[in-house]
Formats: structure tokens, sequence, C-alpha cells
């Protein structure tokens, strides 16, 4: 199995990275005009999000050609020349599968509507009437997972948005159709891939309501969904390539089997579970102060049990489906720099390999748009209506819509200073958010002292330091309830990290382990009595000592 445990990833939003055409939409030629901005920051593969032909209902996870490049991305020709320089410069490229369902674009599902059988196979098909759906499940974005097509008399399921159709896994013929696509792929030089919401491709045969939720029990790590990943990674050689799955409502059990090396079936996991501490009642739009002891319960049981079971986490905060970390859980304000940083060695010092989502490196925050008319997310559409219809006032939906919004991590790179951040020349395809010119690559490549230089660093230390990429992992829990402190060992080095999730000041005990310790990295600049058996932090102060 190929050693990534070192490696560092860096997600690109295509759509909103580089324009270089003027027509407000990124695209690969973006990228490329980039790579030497990404070998500077020391990232070694760039997951791309879906640039195939789509309707982009779902910003591109719906997908209508597998293998074609949408042209408002560029060509197959720039395609190719992208992966040609990402490689000259020791640059991987992963790309993104969605095989839980295809748009209803897809030539496959057009023929399964217009009639035939075979077609229809490839997708979770049920006979049944129109007021009748064949059970009570929810899609995630918003009302009943199925929809009926009348001229069949029969219902899909969606377990996302209406024009994304669930594909049938039960049909070889569609496993054969998506093991060609990534050897498509594979064939124009790609490194690695990610695959979505690769948990739910197994439902179960036998179709119920759900009477305690909203169904996710009955297809979440489905009955043979790791029999589909072995024979998928086996039949199409991707065994040691990079490969990360996206895992919705997993469980810890199931993550170590996808991702145990003598499993062979992926590489690493995402999983979520940390990032619904601010969810009340286990409710995405129902906002709360985050939980602070939850969040750290959740990286001690995944760290520590991923360990013992031999897994590996992708470590991340923040991607395309995620508000930003600084605007959730950190400071926009007068510790706008000392949380970006926390957050980013909190996440790159532990066991695992870390992702880092375009503009995280400079500190991007939350879009703050003050209209609906701003958003373009299907899912916030969806919910901001939804919200109305259970009674909030417009005011109320678009403050839960701000704090919750995937467009939050979509609005355009910042740049420079210039005109739409210098993202486009042209119209951008989303609003640039009023405060992106004071938050610059630009302004802060060169500085020493920004969050941009601390992630550099970051990673440098990744590379250099076996303990980081190869060492066990444990969680001190007996810190007050704001500390997150965590040690990394190997063989007779160690590594502790302790980080302030507050902005007060806070007194944590060391005892005298950190007495012939130095440090390693850290958010503040000031010295520290590592003899004492007490530190106190400052607010979202960062520290790592290696011992």
């Amino acid at each position: 199995m190929f050693d990534f445990k070192n490696k560092v990833v860096y997600q690109i939003y295509p759509k909103s990275f580089n324009d270089t055409n003027g027509d407000g939409w990124g695209d690969l030629n973006g990228i490329t005009e980039k790579l030497d901005y990404l070998k500077a920051l020391g990232v070694d593969y760039i997951w791309i999000t879906p640039f195939f032909v789509s309707p982009q209902r779902d910003n591109g996870y719906d997908i209508a050609d597998y293998t074609s490049v949408d042209p408002r991305f560029g060509t197959m020709d720039n395609f190719e020349n992208l992966t040609h320089e990402a490689s000259k410069r020791g640059i991987g490229i992963m790309l993104d599968m969605v095989f839980n369902h295809t748009s209803t674009e897809h030539e496959w599902f057009k023929r399964a509507i217009k009639g035939d059988e075979a077609y229809q196979d490839y997708y979770k098909f049920v006979d049944g009437e129109p007021d009748s759906p064949p059970t009570n499940w929810v899609s995630k974005f918003g009302g009943n997972a199925w929809e009926y097509v009348p001229s069949i008399g029969k219902w899909y399921l969606h377990l996302f948005d209406v024009t994304q159709a669930d594909l049938n896994w039960e049909n070889p013929k569609v496993r054969r159709e998506l093991k060609d696509i990534i050897l498509f792929w594979k064939n124009k030089g790609v490194s690695g891939f990610r695959f979505d919401v690769i948990n739910l491709i197994s439902k179960p045969q036998t179709l119920e309501d759900d009477n305690e939720g909203d169904g996710r029990r009955f297809y979440t790590d489905g009955p043979k969904v790791h029999q589909y990943l072995k024979e998928l990674v086996a039949d199409t050689g991707i065994e040691d390539m990079i490969t990360v799955g996206e895992m919705s409502s997993t469980s810890i059990d199931n993550c170590i089997k996808y991702s145990n090396p003598s499993e062979k079936e992926l590489a690493m996991i995402f999983s979520f579970h940390h990032l619904k501490v601010d969810y009340k009642d286990g409710d995405k739009w129902s906002i709360m102060p985050y939980d602070k002891m939850m969040f750290k319960s959740l990286f001690k049981d995944w760290q520590e049990n991923m360990t013992k079971g031999n897994g590996w986490n992708a470590l991340f905060l923040t991607n395309h489906d995620q508000p930003r970390i600084i605007s959730r859980f950190g400071d926009e304000g007068k510790y706008f720099k000392e949380s970006g940083k926390l957050f980013a060695g909190l996440i790159h010092l532990m066991r695992g390999t870390p992702y880092v989502y375009q503009g995280e490196e400079i500190g991007m925050l939350n879009t703050h748009f003050d209209s609906i008319e701003h958003y373009k997310d299907v899912e916030s559409l969806n919910y901001y209506n939804i919200l109305l219809e259970q009674g909030k006032s417009p005011k109320e939906a678009l403050d839960i819509i701000n704090e919750r919004s995937r467009d939050n991590c979509r609005t355009p790179m910042q740049w420079d200073d210039t005109d739409n951040d210098g993202f486009t020349s042209g119209k951008p395809w989303i609003e640039v958010p009023e405060f992106g010119k004071s938050i610059t690559v630009k302004s802060q490549i060169d500085d020493p002292d920004s969050i941009w230089s601390f992630y550099k660093k970051l990673i440098d230390l990744r590379k250099k330091y076996r303990i980081i990429a190869d060492g066990d992992v444990s969680f001190d829990m007996s810190v007050p309830e704001s500390v997150f402190a965590y040690k990394r060992s190997l063989e007779e080095k160690a590594i502790y990290v302790y980080g302030n999730l507050d902005n007060n000041e806070i007194e944590v005990s060391i005892g005298k382990k950190l007495s012939k310790g130095s440090i390693l990295i850290q958010n503040y600049n000031r010295d520290i009595d590592l003899k004492a058996h007490s530190m106190t932090l400052k607010p979202y102060e960062f520290v790592a000592v290696i011992v």
C-alpha cells in the first residue's frame, strides 16, 4: 500500500477558484495557473470537485456525463495539460466520483423514463400509485425521497435533490459502468479518487417506512457496501492509490473496515460527527453554540478507536459543504488570526491525512449575505422556504441560512484586493463577500506571521517529523472544558498539543512532562515556561511541544 501518511491534500472547488476567461466561472486553466501557488504551500495532491457535464442543480454533484468536461470548465485538453503540469511539480490530481446517484439528465435516466426496462434497472425504480410513495424516507435536501414518473407508473429514489436519481448497485451492469469510469480517468493520469457519499450505495432489499427517523438507518453503511467497495477497488486496480470515501452518518466500526489496509477498500474516510456539535437536537437548521466537550469527545473516540483498528481518518474542519471554521467556531474579529491558526494546528498535528479547503489557508469567512437572493445552493433555498413554512420570519430564516449554507464555502477565492478579489475579470457566478479585500493571498503569502504561513509550516512539519505522520494518539480529557489536548507518540518521542477553544485566558496543569521539551509550533509569539507545572493559555492560543 502506498504511504500517504505524510501527505496533505488541497481541495479545489473549481467553479470558485480561478477564472481565466472572464465568464465569472472558475475553470481548469485557472487551476493550472495557480499550481506554483499550491506548490509553494507544500501540498501533495489537489482534490478537484466535479467538473463533468452537469445541469448544475447541485453544483456539479448531479452528473450527466462522467467522462466529459463541462465546457464551462474548459476542455479535455485543458485537463490533460493540468495533470501534466501538476505532475511536473510533484502534485497528484484526485477526482471526485459521485457514484450514489446521477443527474436525471444522464442518458441512462433519460432512457429509463422512456420505458427502457434495462435502464430502469440502473436506478431504484419501484411500481406504485401517484399518491403513495414506497416509503416515508426523507430527502437530505428536504421533502420526500421518492419522485413519481406518471409516464411509466413508477417511483424513483433520490436521497438528495429530485434531479439526483439513486443508482441501483445491485445491478452488475451499473457496477461495470462505474468501474469503466474509474479506468477512463486513471488512463488520463489521475492519481487518486474521492468517492461522494459512498457508504449510501447499498440499499436494503425490502423497503419499509422508518417510524423512528428519516430512513437513513436502512441505507447508511448498507448490507453490501463493503462487498461493493472491495469489488470496485480490485477490478479497477486502485488499491495503491490515494482514495477517500465520504461517509454520511457512519460508524467507527464501519470506517475501520473501509480504511484498514488489510480490507483493501479505501485509504481513508471522511466522517462528519464532529461537525454536528452545533446542531440543536441534531437538527442542522437549529442553531446553538457548539458543544466543546462533545467536539473533543468525538475527536477522542474517532482518533483513538481508528488507531486501535488500524483505520485512517481524513482530517478536516471545512469543505465545500460546510461553513467556514473561523466564522463557525472561532472569532472573526479580535482573534481572527489566532483562532484561524488554532484550528489549523489542532487538525494538522492529529493522526490522519489533513485536507485544506481553498481559502481556509488565509482564513476566509462566511458569506454574511444580506438577502436570500444572493444564495445559489439548492439545499439552502429549499430550507429557507421550509423555515418560512415553519413560522420563521424572513430575517430569522436568513440568519439561519447565513450560519449553515453550503454557499459559505463556495464564494470566490480571495486572491488580491482588485475587483472581485482577483477571481474573475467578469461578473462572478455568485456574489463576492464585501469583506473579501481584507483577507487575501496577496496580503498573507509574504507575511511570516500570517495564517497562510502557519499552514505552510504545519505542512512542512508533517513531512519533517515522522511522529506526526506515523505516531499514536491519545487525548487528555482531564483538562478544562475549553482546552483541547492530545499527545502524539512514537518510539522515544512525544508531541503534546494544547489549544484554548475560548476567548478567555485559562490555566491548564501540565506537571513535569514538558520540562525537557521545546516548542514545535505556536500561534502567539511569546515565551512559555515549560518547566512550570501549569500553563496559562491566552484566548484561542495553540501550542505544540515536542519532548
